[in-house]
């Protein structure tokens, strides 16, 4: 283990989710992520409760980490983390890892201005932030290219844990002998790092003491046209109403052969000289501005701007029936042509900004390291699928039906044609199925895994508070739903403003305290069956 030098001061930390790593319907556009705490860090030295002068919590630490758990003769890679061990008398170690991100911006969840922070402080335990293997500086290969990528797993990550847990020596007093052997664990997550926590604690049972999954993806599904049903249940009911009839004029327009009514409906939103009709209807971007919502979030948010630019007129508030067809086309259009395509393009040509039909764009030829968009496709394309499409018919739609997961799939071969042919090679149903047998999904059953849901969440229907899956609560296995949005409730902040969202905390400390008192070493055991396999009523075909 080494220490690097400090870097330098705290990035500035923010409620916004990085959800926006692109600006156009390219498949990483809302990634299930963790939120980057809101509060600053001070960036001087931390203060144990005993006095002692720690480092700050933005000192990177690195970890000798397994190339390939399966031949570890391959050698080790350089993967950071982050630790304090502020509140550190005789408790757990709390490991945290943000999944899919640069974690350098993510020190914050060693702090109480999170969960993981409460649960430390609560439980007298040290904190622990690790880098995700390829993403940000953690990386065993030189580039991003898809052959690069093979041990870009589910698995590999899974095992990167048990690893570190194991044989960490922690830059902390008695760091040599706190493995899960000697001291309890807990694992914390939050999105796909939240359903790592579930997979992990599935696949290898006697290494983490218990988990906090929030927000947590467990299920993994190719069609994840769900992802929109919270939001159209939970925006307000006028801007629903209007951008469910815009959306459906331009569907039926778009599946016309009117050429000159389609070419004013592309005017309309300034993107006249697009020529793919699907990358033009993908109208998904004000709705996924909705996961970087938040309990703390006030009037400027995006997502509020945009109703209001549809549903306030002349200082009037649209019914709750809109104000229709009519005005919000042309309020939607207006909104994005005085300020939000700007914001998503900044100037640039909106065919290369907005179009995913050239291969020679920088989105897919870049395999430059750091570029945590390129390496969420590769799991996306080969394990996980959440691709965010129209609904079904007989479901009120507030994003186009015209973009289907061919759109997305096709993208996968232009990301990786050093690995993919052609669609017919991208192994996404193969790879979703497998995940949710060997990772249990929605069937997942273990003892001391605390699930924290939001009901404003757009990432619900694949956690295990979907509409209709009815995965039950118990004292070994609880399941906690606020009010909030994605993963509100790893922010002490949010619990601050909601009470909902600090009910759910509140349960999972008092969860946390019970299970800590329970502690013994582990011992050696089977791995569980698979359950009955549960199903949504969000599932359209195979998933």
């Amino acid at each position: 283990m080494l220490l690097l030098s400090s870097i330098l001061g705290s990035l500035a930390l923010c409620m916004e989710i990085a959800v926006a790593l692109r600006p156009n319907g390219m498949l990483d556009r809302a990634a299930p992520i963790a939120p980057i705490p809101e509060d600053a860090l001070s960036e001087g030295p931390v203060v144990s409760r005993n006095g002692t002068q720690l480092p700050p919590y933005n000192t990177t630490y690195i970890f000798n980490q397994l190339i390939d758990h399966n031949n570890p003769s391959l050698g080790t890679f350089q993967q950071r983390y982050w630790h304090t061990y502020e509140w550190y008398e005789t408790g757990p170690i709390i490991l945290f890892t943000p999944g899919e991100a640069n974690a350098a911006p993510y020190t914050g969840y060693l702090t109480n201005v999170t969960i993981n922070g409460q649960i430390a402080q609560q439980q007298s335990g040290a904190t622990i932030v690790l880098e995700h293997r390829f993403y940000g500086l953690s990386n065993p290969v030189p580039n991003l290219s898809g052959k690069n990528l093979k041990l870009h797993t589910i698995q590999q990550a899974i095992d990167d844990l048990e690893y570190f847990a194991n044989t960490v020596v922690l830059p902390m007093p008695n760091g040599a002998n706190l493995s899960p052997a000697t001291a309890p664990w807990v694992l914390v997550g939050g999105s796909y790092s939240g359903a790592l926590t579930s997979w992990t604690m599935v696949n290898k049972p006697d290494v983490f003491w218990a988990g906090y999954a929030s927000s947590a993806v467990v299920e993994a599904i190719l069609d994840y046209w769900g992802y929109f049903e919270p939001i159209r249940q939970f925006m307000p009911a006028n801007c629903s109403a209007d951008v469910e009839a815009v959306i459906a004029h331009v569907d039926e327009v778009f599946s016309g052969n009117d050429a000159t009514a389609i070419q004013v409906l592309k005017d309309n939103w300034g993107l006249g000289e697009m020529t793919h009709l699907d990358d033009v209807a993908g109208f998904r971007n004000n709705l996924w501005d909705w996961q970087s919502l938040s309990p703390t979030s006030g009037p400027g948010a995006t997502f509020f701007d945009f109703c209001d630019a549809l549903e306030v007129k002349n200082g009037v508030n649209a019914p709750a029936t809109g104000w229709g067809l009519d005005h919000a086309l042309t309020a939607w259009g207006s909104f994005w042509n005085e300020t939000y395509l700007d914001s998503l393009c900044g100037g640039d040509d909106v065919v290369d900004c907005l179009g995913s039909y050239n291969p020679d764009s920088a989105v897919y030829t870049d395999i430059a390291l750091d570029n945590a968009g390129r390496s969420w496709t590769w799991i996306v394309c080969n394990e996980v699928g959440f691709l965010q499409e129209g609904p079904p018919e007989d479901v009120p739609a507030i994003v186009t039906r015209l973009v289907q997961p061919p759109y997305d799939i096709r993208q996968c071969v232009l990301m990786f044609p050093d690995v993919f042919a052609s669609s017919a090679d991208v192994p996404m149903a193969a790879g979703v199925a497998t995940v949710d047998k060997v990772y249990t999904g929605w069937n997942v059953s273990i003892d001391r895994l605390f699930f924290a849901n939001g009901q404003r969440d757009p990432w619900r229907e694949a956690t295990v508070s979907a509409d209709g899956v009815d995965v039950p609560s118990t004292e070994t296995q609880p399941i906690a739903i606020g009010d909030g949005f994605h993963c509100s409730d790893l922010s002490t902040a949010s619990g601050n403003v909601d009470p909902t969202v600090r009910a759910v905390q509140t349960k999972a400390l008092a969860f946390m305290k019970t299970w800590l008192a329970e502690w013994t070493p582990p011992s050696k055991s089977s791995k569980r069956d698979v359950p009955r396999a549960r199903s949504s009523r969000l599932f359209r075909g195979d998933n």
